[in-house]
């Protein structure tokens, strides 16, 4: 957790104790950074306004090197700074003040989707393919035409949900009640902007376009 609130900060690790997270608390952004690389950590509590530098500084440090869901806290909740912090890397974010029921289903909610190995038994299982277009939601690793894609957290969320419903025209409402797991508001473009994202780091080995904007409605993964 990256906050400077020392009130907050008591209160989220005392409640995330109780039910038996391990919580490791920073004030400070550069600190934040520095304690990410030399640990391991599954998810991140990451506020927004920090001293020496800001929240989208680190969310955007740590993407860099890392695919951890990242959970911005923040005061500011316009659908402006929420697409913001979206766009930077961020996975979900939670305006203060909150109560710790909704914070603890959040986390809750990411780490299912990042961290799920534990309930899987049969890795062949969970290999998604669509042309050369692979995705292994074991090891969480996408290949295209055979080489291996890096993607963001987010990113590898929203082709999930293209791969898993091939040919479907997935509308913007839906990709952002899959890949985000709240109703943001509909104004903000960020499911447009992630889709840009994930075209061009697939499109750099793929001779084809798979991922197919259709115009008033949403977008199609198809041949």
């Amino acid at each position: 957790m990256i906050e400077d609130d020392t009130h907050v900060c008591a209160f989220v690790k005392k409640g995330l104790t109780e039910e038996k997270y391990h919580v490791e608390v920073v004030n400070d952004g550069i600190e934040g950074v520095k304690l990410f690389e030399n640990g391991n950590f599954d998810l991140i509590l990451l506020d927004i306004m920090l001293p020496t530098i800001s929240g989208l500084e680190v969310c955007t440090k740590i993407r860099a090197k890392s695919n951890v869901p990242i959970l911005l806290l923040t005061a500011l909740g316009t659908a402006e700074n929420v697409a913001l912090g979206l766009n930077m890397g961020a996975d979900d974010y939670l305006v203060k003040p909150f109560k710790f029921i909704e914070l603890l289903a959040r986390i809750k909610s990411l780490l299912r989707r990042y961290d799920s190995s534990e309930y899987k038994t049969n890795a062949s299982e969970f290999i998604f393919t669509f042309n050369e277009i692979e995705l292994n939601d074991y090891t969480k690793e996408v290949k295209c035409a055979g080489n291996l894609v890096t993607l963001t957290s987010t990113e590898y969320k929203l082709l999930y949900t293209f791969i898993t419903n091939p040919k479907k025209v997935i509308s913007r409402k839906e990709i952002l009640d899959k890949v985000w797991d709240v109703n943001y508001e509909l104004g903000t473009n960020v499911v447009d902007v992630y889709v840009n994202y994930l075209r061009k780091k697939l499109d750099k080995y793929l001779d084809k376009k798979y991922i197919q904007t259709v115009i008033g409605m949403g977008y199609v993964l198809k041949d």
